[in-house]
């Protein structure tokens, strides 16, 4: 029987059974020194840069002495906190159950009965955990942290610094990571305190050029169908290294175009690849469309930083421009001036503001959120 032949996956978790994969080594083994100093971590990156099987696998490299479970904050958003912590009780326990400890009787008994209302019965239950668990060291990646309700962000987050700054030996839990889309300090809390200020942040960057060659070069050695240089380069360039992008670039170069093995995949062929995903509908570019409407100043910023003629210095402190950059649309140029993270992105923006930017040309910018700087000045 033929070995089915692995895919380039751009619709959740990538198996390396069925799917191409980059490895992340370095990133992984970060994270990993990270969680075992005990570090409290916020880890954030854009839609679809391959967070959860990021993190996953970081799990799985983790010794016997870790305790390793994981939470999704999606589905809470609207409840109330009441509902809020009898969810969170309820997960870890299942996920607790779920690992090799499901046979410690007293353990089983203490998850069955114990309840969470509140944040500070949150904290004792963990104390009490702790205790369970004797000498393993418990560690709680928290998939889609953006999800949790809006009252029970601050007080969660006190709990988890409180818990961070104790002087309990091996404290329970021993390492946190909370995934998402937004820095804690995006999120909607009181802005006159500061509950997470312990935290580690670690962005999860875009693939390298090397990582896409990697990539690649596993889909040549199981095919025999090689590629030019210039394809993977090009691939790297127009996508920024986002692994969305890469992969259905890679998808359609491979798969949707009908090449035989025997050709070189050439330059032609990544054009004809380049012009589909730049007039194709999925759910990334959806995601970005979104994104970029949310709010009606992002149009003025981005149709400035997109039209060759003036530029705005790159300001982190600045909300807008702090805002996308965590969605992964602008970034710092070289220059210091504000940049489209690829080009793929830049023409989706131009195609999206079409109107708004021929309207811009004839001289109405009188709206502008922020200080137009002509480049060069």
């Amino acid at each position: 029987m033929q070995t089915r032949l692995r895919t380039f996956e751009t619709r959740g978790p990538v198996d390396p059974n069925r799917n191409y994969v980059v490895p992340r080594t370095d990133e992984i083994a970060d994270l990993v020194h990270r969680i075992n100093d005990g570090r409290y971590i916020v880890i954030f990156a854009p839609r679809q840069t391959g967070k959860t099987t990021f993190f996953q696998w970081t799990l799985d490299t983790l010794d016997e002495t870790y305790l390793p479970i994981q939470l999704n904050f999606e589905m809470y958003q609207d409840i109330s906190p009441e509902e809020f912590y009898h969810c969170l009780k309820k997960d870890i326990q299942t996920e607790i159950e779920n690992c090799q400890l499901q046979n410690d009787a007293e353990l089983h008994s203490f998850l069955k009965n114990t309840d969470i209302t509140s944040h500070i019965e949150m904290r004792e239950f963990f104390e009490q955990l702790g205790s369970y668990l004797k000498n393993q060291r418990l560690v709680i990646i928290i998939d889609e942290f953006d999800g949790i309700p809006t009252s029970v962000v601050g007080p969660f987050l006190h709990t988890l610094r409180r818990i961070y700054l104790s002087k309990t030996p091996n404290r329970c839990p021993y390492s946190v990571g909370i995934v998402g889309v937004r820095r804690i300090t995006q999120l909607d809390y009181d802005s006159d305190i500061s509950p997470f200020n312990i935290q580690d942040e670690f962005e999860l960057p875009n693939f390298t050029l090397s990582q896409v060659r990697t990539l690649l070069e596993q889909y040549t050695k199981e095919t025999g169908q090689a590629l030019e240089q210039d394809v993977i380069e090009g691939i790297h360039k127009q996508s920024g290294g986002q692994p969305f992008l890469v992969n259905r670039l890679a998808q359609i170069l491979t798969m949707e175009l009908k090449i035989g093995l025997e050709q070189t995949l050439s330059t032609a062929h990544f054009q004809k690849a380049r012009h589909q995903i730049l007039n194709e509908t999925n759910v990334h570019i959806s995601h970005l469309k979104t994104n970029i409407r949310s709010k009606p100043r992002f149009e003025t910023l981005l149709m400035e930083v997109c039209s060759y003629e003036v530029g705005i210095r790159f300001n982190i402190h600045n909300d807008l421009i702090s805002e996308l950059v965590t969605y992964g649309i602008l970034k710092a140029g070289v220059d210091g001036y504000c940049e489209i993270t690829n080009p793929i992105y830049h023409y989706c923006i131009v195609q999206i503001f079409q109107p708004v930017i021929n309207k811009y040309r004839k001289g109405d910018n009188e709206s502008s959120p922020l200080h137009v700087i002509t480049k060069g000045n």
